[in-house]
């Protein structure tokens, strides 16, 4: 597919990997409408980005919300004609122990990437181009890859990956397209410093932002998209995990201790945090 004057709808567009993704589709001359919680951040891509330019514009919404969503459907009727792409790359993250996330932060980790995801998606349906219309689902190398320390997040991010493929097998009979996009650790501010130390004690290699906003042109322009999943050795431990997870286990358990240290810092902080500045 020629991304040219095609029309994208991009959740996310404020975060570290969806400001990349706004660069690298604006660079192929794509019509943009950018989805963002931050409306300055949406101000500032927008100028950057020069949306007006080929008639796109930014929606400041809140996904998570139903006032977010019905804002966006607002826009949606708007339309003159159907929007060609639709790519969910909104998210929260959330690192610590089971134990130690609170209540409040795992229903933000669901309601964020899964509920909200699903049920823009479901929003957009009818507004999306039935001849050659695209979903593009991003994710994570955790959606299918349980990784300690990251147990709600995985959650999350496996939601997303079922969801992907059981709505590609529930569009089969159409033209429209459905593929889940899933990178390895990719350096966002999404990462707080326990995780950025932990990915260094582990050796974890860490993309940039504009990698993943490479691979998801690429994917985007090809006849046929597909599943995806990027970096090297997660793919081979993807694989792995799928068929011998004991495997993985084994691997993973050695890695525990600095695994549960990191965490307990993290914990820590956030605890001192709360002590001295009282709930937010």
């Amino acid at each position: 597919m020629n991304l040219k004057g095609k029309t994208i709808l991009l959740t996310g567009a404020t975060g570290g990997i969806g400001e990349a993704v706004a660069r690298q589709l604006a660079d192929c001359g794509a019509r943009l409408i950018l989805i963002g919680r931050n409306e300055t951040s949406l101000k500032n891509l927008s100028r950057e980005l020069q949306l007006n330019k080929h008639n796109g514009f930014t929606l400041q919404a809140d996904i998570a919300t139903h006032t977010g969503l019905e804002t966006v459907r607002a826009a949606l009727i708007a339309l003159p004609n159907p929007i060609d792409i639709l790519i969910n790359c909104a998210g929260v993250s959330l690192f610590g122990l089971l134990e130690d996330n609170e209540p409040a932060a795992i229903e933000n980790v669901i309601n964020t990437n899964v509920t909200a995801t699903i049920l823009l998606t479901r929003q957009a349906l009818p507004f999306l181009n039935k001849d050659q219309g695209r979903i593009l689902i991003i994710g994570s190398s955790f959606g299918g890859l349980g990784f300690p320390g990251f147990s709600v997040y995985c959650a999350s991010k496996f939601a997303l990956r079922g969801f992907a493929e059981a709505l590609r097998r529930e569009l089969a009979d159409s033209k429209i397209q459905v593929a889940h996009l899933a990178p390895r650790a990719t350096n966002t501010h999404l990462n707080n410093d326990a995780v950025v130390e932990l990915n260094e004690a582990l050796g974890n290699k860490v993309d940039e932002p504009e990698y993943v906003a490479a691979a998801v042109e690429d994917l985007l322009s090809m006849k046929n998209i597909r599943d995806l999943n990027l970096g090297w050795p997660e793919r081979l431990f993807l694989r792995i995990n799928s068929i011998f997870p004991r495997l993985i286990d084994k691997a993973l358990l050695g890695k525990l201790p600095v695994i549960r240290r990191f965490a307990s810092k993290h914990s820590n902080y956030v605890n001192s945090k709360l002590t001295t500045f009282g709930p937010t």
